[in-house]
């Protein structure tokens, strides 16, 4: 079943995409959520005048998430923590943290937007990946320190 994309939704796809998706999934939840459309042949029509008219706006959007990913080049962030005799943290670091830390810097990301590349659990170097735009992502490092 296609469907056209109302909004981005992770692991599925980004607005204005049409993808094929369970019938199911498409007719229970994406649709009635108003999440999704029907990928008819007069919703594609009215999806492409839509795109041609936004794409200027789309472009500038885009610029501006590349500057971004520039201006934060090979930035390094330092994340405070408690931690136990063995080097492993209580509690987690979370994205909000690692969104805080990069305010600190002057950088303005939302929290969803970031994603770790694996479980943080003991002191060290991590990444973190900032998905700023369809195709602007952005890898940070950071490093767990003792609190």
């Amino acid at each position: 079943m296609e469907i056209i994309l109302k909004t981005d939704i992770a692991g599925l796809g980004y607005k204005n995409d049409v993808v094929t998706v369970k019938p199911g999934y498409g007719r229970n939840y994406l649709i009635p959520q108003g999440f999704a459309v029907m990928a008819t042949p007069s919703n594609k029509k009215v999806l492409a005048e839509n795109i041609k008219q936004i794409a200027h706006k789309l472009e500038k959007i885009k610029l501006d998430a590349q500057t971004l990913s520039d201006s934060i080049g090979e930035l390094a962030l330092e994340i405070a923590a408690k931690v136990g005799e063995s080097g492993k943290i209580f509690g987690r670091v979370t994205t909000l943290q690692i969104s805080e830390a990069l305010k600190e810097k002057g950088f303005e990301v939302d929290r969803k937007k970031i994603s770790l590349d694996s479980e943080v659990k003991f002191v060290g170097e991590y990444a973190a990946t900032l998905d700023l735009h369809k195709d602007v992502k952005h890898k940070v490092k950071f490093t767990v320190v003792a609190d």
